[in-house]
């Protein structure tokens, strides 16, 4: 289990988000739900406070802070992706109600960020040829969703 858990800070939306992201995750679940034993400045009385939730084996937390703060792009959560099906499940569940933004990176409806990247990126990218890296990286800034067989034709040249 991971030791450093990112806690996310919503204003009453923590067990609803919590939620959607644990249905677009496999292997992911609620771990708790913490309701609040006295009124405080996040809500009444036995209303969430905290979800703790297990997203694909990282651990996170929820936390309905009261008053909205918004997340920027200054942190984001980024996905590997093993093939474009992957690629694609994840973007499309995620930018449901959010807005894609480019290379990558979506905002989910929560205003989240997310980078949603495939393996073969690194891979292309890492390549002792910088030529091929270079095409690879222009190609990427082309694109909103990453597209594994672009990033592919691109590499090869």
């Amino acid at each position: 289990m991971s030791k450093i858990a990112p806690c996310l800070w919503f204003a009453r939306e923590a067990e609803e988000a919590a939620n959607f992201y644990v249905s677009i995750f496999p292997g992911s679940r609620i771990d708790h739900v913490q309701k609040n034993i006295v009124d405080t400045p996040s809500g009444k009385a036995d209303q969430v406070l905290v979800v703790n939730f297990t997203l694909a084996g990282q651990r996170f937390m929820a936390l309905n802070g009261g008053n909205r703060i918004e997340f920027t792009h200054a942190i984001s959560l980024e996905v590997d992706c093993a093939d474009q099906a992957e690629v694609d499940r994840l973007w499309n569940g995620l930018a449901a109600g959010g807005t894609p933004v480019a290379c990558g990176w979506v905002t989910d409806r929560y205003g989240v960020s997310w980078q949603i990247v495939p393996t073969a990126l690194g891979k292309y990218l890492s390549d002792p040829d910088a030529a091929k890296a270079a095409r690879v990286m222009q190609a990427m800034m082309q694109m909103v969703k990453l597209d594994i067989a672009g990033l592919g034709a691109a590499y090869r040249g």
